[in-house]
């Protein structure tokens, strides 16, 4: 059994490897060595292989569909904590569930909450995430959230850009907060798209607020599933004379049509971090690594730093 030295180790979990490795490298640490052993019936055993006894441990893991990542996340956390961890940190990139955050409807659960009290129960010291689908999800934790943004990963690739005309644009109400943000950050107007959905992942109806007729606009959004939405208010920003449209958002969910959606778009790129990896053929889709801004943030933790300063706005 390889005997690891330092005062922490990070692991990470089987869909979040390809960025454990980075976040290991700007630490300069090896990842921690951990064994998933899975049965037949689809069941599986989390065993860390190597000590653990009194550390800092971290534990990396988006918990994006299907369900099976948040449950090896789940164990992942027990094991720690039977292991006699000194804290039991979840590094959650994509904080899956989140979307239903209130009851929309009679008769709904409440999964954002439900998920934040398994964690709790499991046994984390605390969560490192990334651009909640609402702020106040932060709340439902009963140990400290560290809530990181995007945004200071986007904004120097937007002004990398050099956009004469630059207009932030929201593809919902929902979202006018986060793209209000940027808007004010760059000095720059803000335009609205407000939809009507019939059902989840449809939407039905859509008009503009505002004026985008010679602008270079930039849709501000925390992730795109089914890209429906997205590539509407793209369209309907091309129709009312919008030189060009592009499309920015932190969690790349891109499920069913989105590929082909996106594809078929008048979006000039379509930029994530790499909070979840894409496996689809897109050429317009454009990913930045989010690695460097967690591993510094872990830094900043154990060193008992402030992490303010990694919020450019």
């Amino acid at each position: 059994m390889a005997e690891n030295n330092s005062s922490f180790i990070v692991f990470s979990g089987t869909c979040t490897q390809y960025l454990t490795e980075k976040i290991c490298q700007h630490l300069n640490m090896p990842m921690g060595n951990m064994q998933v052993t899975r049965f037949s019936d689809g069941e599986f055993e989390i065993c860390f292989e190597e000590s653990i006894r009194g550390k800092d441990v971290y534990l990396v893991q988006s918990t994006f569909p299907n369900a099976d990542n948040l449950m090896e996340l789940l164990l992942m956390v027990d094991a720690a904590k039977r292991a006699s961890a000194r804290t039991v940190n979840a590094v959650i990139p994509y904080f899956g569930w989140a979307r239903q955050d209130r009851k929309s409807k009679p008769r709904v659960s409440i999964a954002a909450k439900l998920v934040a009290d398994l964690l709790s129960v499991a046994g984390v010291t605390s969560v490192l995430t990334m651009d909640l689908h609402a702020d106040q999800e932060q709340g439902f934790f009963n140990v400290p959230v560290n809530h990181l943004y995007a945004s200071s990963i986007f904004i120097p690739y937007i002004q990398s850009l050099n956009l004469k005309n630059l207009c932030i644009a929201s593809p919902d109400v929902g979202g006018s907060k986060r793209a209000s943000t940027y808007a004010k950050f760059f000095n720059c107007p803000l335009v609205m798209c407000n939809k009507s959905r019939v059902k989840a992942n449809e939407v039905a109806t859509m008009q503009v607020i505002g004026d985008v007729k010679g602008y270079d606009v930039i849709i501000i959004d925390d992730m795109v599933d089914t890209a429906g939405s997205i590539t509407k208010a793209a369209q309907l920003l091309k129709d009312q004379g919008a030189n060009s449209v592009r499309a920015i958002a932190s969690h790349c969910v891109m499920s069913g049509p989105a590929c082909e959606r996106i594809s078929a778009s008048p979006l000039e790129e379509m930029v994530f971090t790499d909070s979840i990896p894409f496996k689809g053929n897109c050429p317009k889709v454009k990913q930045l690594t989010i690695a460097g801004l967690f591993a510094e943030t872990i830094r900043r933790i154990l060193s008992n730093e402030s992490i303010s300063t990694q919020y450019l706005m």
